[in-house]
């Protein structure tokens, strides 16, 4: 069934289909229904009810022809057989019957190179103003005329039966590569929607189109110069990205083509709103305006100012607004080749350096391993940090082998040799977490501002001997002695057991990879010394 025909089917079993409404249209439902409340901002606030995140359990894709032999099969990529995909976009037509809808047409990819178009169908406004939002908005002439390559029909108050679907419980997201259609039900976390376009690039981008997708943010300097930052929750990348001097080419998801260009995918920002204020966060602050949205967030009593501290309903407060909505921001969301790429991590056993140079090897090596920590007091009993590692940093999202997306890496690092590649540790320094200090942000931007300027190519390195980075001698306007991460620990025999020890768990975890990668970044891998 061709996308055109699946989208007559849905809108013809609903009653009536609002498409393409304005953001100022869709705030007036959203208010009229019950759905949400303006803020002082400007802003609609709402709740996206049970589920206040993603559930990675709940996520399928349909194993047919096409995937069986392509998708890396396991407990992130969760099979689901044509014909129980089916039957639940029966029900959810079913479902639909009498009922208002709301469409809109929408992009991906800021290249046109890449484009796909894209037909989003919701049940409630408020996730039709998330996609207006968080994806690329068509012209009105580009809307009259799009050929649609994919459809989302999203449905938060449709109830699944569990197994009787063939799914785990009453919600999912469901993903099917032959009829291009994304089914979301039983869930009103918006995020499921951004999400799943993100799964279907990671997909064909790579096999189709030989480009690298990303979890990343990028930004560009005057000279024209990109860079990139991965980092998993709690690295510092939407912080260390905005930057004043950089407008941003975005802060989540990217391509990186073999023309040479690096791409946003997106057309706007989904951002965490915790602890959010104008001194921290004033790009993010100020972006929260009329057309925006905000998820599961309290107002100060009695008022419509919206109290980001309180965590009550989750952590994850989040907030979804255009990049228009920045002041600092390329337009088109395009760069070129990087010159620097950043991997951040927050080391809770404060064993690697605040900054080192990788290899193309060891780029796709700790590419692959995706490694932050935790802290430890979590849980009681919990004395020590915990290591946490996502493939690729983003490893809930890649329906392929990592292997894959490591393997693009390393050709474009090869083809363009002059790119620096940098692990920056955002974590801990003079012992693990609860002995020593986190890094302070001033020495983190300072390494990253001597990485962007160049001053890192013109100082010596000494070579770690047991995870074998590159770790400058020297930084302006970093103390040197912090830049050795042995130097700073009281106890240097303490230092070499957890250095050993961490070297350790990212030798286990990359085991599950082995068998997909060269045995080139096998040898990337740390070694563990044997005390003497």
């Amino acid at each position: 069934m061709a996308t055109s025909q699946i989208i007559e089917k849905i809108i013809s079993a609903a009653a009536q289909v609002h498409q393409n409404l304005t953001p100022a249209q869709l705030v007036e439902h959203i208010i009229a229904r019950g759905e949400g409340d303006l803020t002082d901002t400007g802003a609609i606030a709402g709740d996206t009810g049970e589920f206040t995140g993603r559930s990675p359990k709940d996520k399928f894709t349909v194993k047919d022809s096409i995937t069986e032999n392509t998708v890396n099969w396991g407990d992130i990529n969760i099979p689901l057989s044509a014909e129980k995909f089916d039957a639940l976009f029966n029900k959810m037509l079913a479902f639909v019957e009498g009922k208002e809808l709301f469409a809109r047409d929408a992009k991906a990819c800021a290249d046109p190179n890449y484009n796909i178009n894209i037909k989003v169908i919701t049940e409630r406004p408020f996730h039709n103003l998330f996609a207006n939002n968080l994806f690329i908005r068509p012209s009105a002439e580009e809307s009259k005329n799009m050929v649609h390559d994919w459809v989302i029909f999203n449905l938060p108050s449709f109830m699944a039966q569990g197994a009787a679907d063939g799914i785990r419980q009453h919600n999912f997201a469901a993903i099917d590569f032959t009829k291009k259609m994304i089914l979301i039900g039983g869930t009103g976390y918006t995020g499921e929607i951004k999400k799943g376009i993100f799964t279907v690039l990671n997909y064909i981008l790579p096999q189709d189109k030989n480009v690298l997708s990303m979890h990343c943010s990028a930004n560009i300097g005057a000279a024209g110069d990109t860079a990139i930052f991965f980092g998993l929750s709690g690295t510092g990348k939407t912080t260390l990205s905005a930057d004043p001097n950089r407008p941003l080419i975005g802060d989540d998801e990217h391509g990186w083509a073999h023309d040479n260009t690096i791409f946003n995918f997106e057309g706007g920002c989904y951002a965490k709103c915790i602890d959010l204020t104008e001194e921290k966060e004033p790009e993010i602050f100020h972006a929260i305006k009329a057309g925006a949205l905000v998820e599961n967030i309290e107002f100060f009593p009695g008022t419509n100012k919206v109290d980001y501290a309180n965590i009550s309903k989750t952590e994850n407060t989040r907030c979804a607004y255009p990049l228009e909505n920045l002041k600092n921001f390329v337009s088109p969301s395009v760069g070129k080749n990087p010159k620097n790429i950043f991997f951040l991590t927050a080391d809770a056993f404060g064993v690697l350096p605040p900054i080192s140079k990788l290899t193309v090897e060891q780029a796709m090596y700790y590419f692959i391993s995706g490694y932050t920590a935790k802290v430890a007091g979590t849980e009681a009993g919990v004395t020590e940090p915990q290591a946490t590692f996502s493939a690729c940093f983003g490893r809930a999202f890649l329906p392929l082998h990592p292997g894959k997306y490591a393997k693009l890496l390393g050709e474009n690092l090869k083809n363009n040799p002059d790119i620096n590649v940098y692990l920056i540790n955002t974590g801990w320094s003079g012992g693990a977490y609860g002995t020593g200090s986190r890094m302070k942000l001033s020495f983190t931007r300072a390494m990253i501002t001597a990485a962007l300027n160049g001053q890192l190519n013109e100082v010596g390195y000494d070579t770690h001997p047991i995870f074998g980075i590159q770790m400058p001698q020297s930084c302006p306007n970093v103390p040197t002695e912090i830049l050795n991460p042995r130097n700073t620990w009281a106890d240097k025999a303490q230092y070499d057991v957890k250095a050993n020890d961490l070297a350790k768990r990212f030798i286990d975890n990359f085991a599950k990879y082995a068998d997909g990668v060269t045995s080139d970044i096998l040898a990337a891998a740390p070694k563990v010394v044997v005390a003497q």
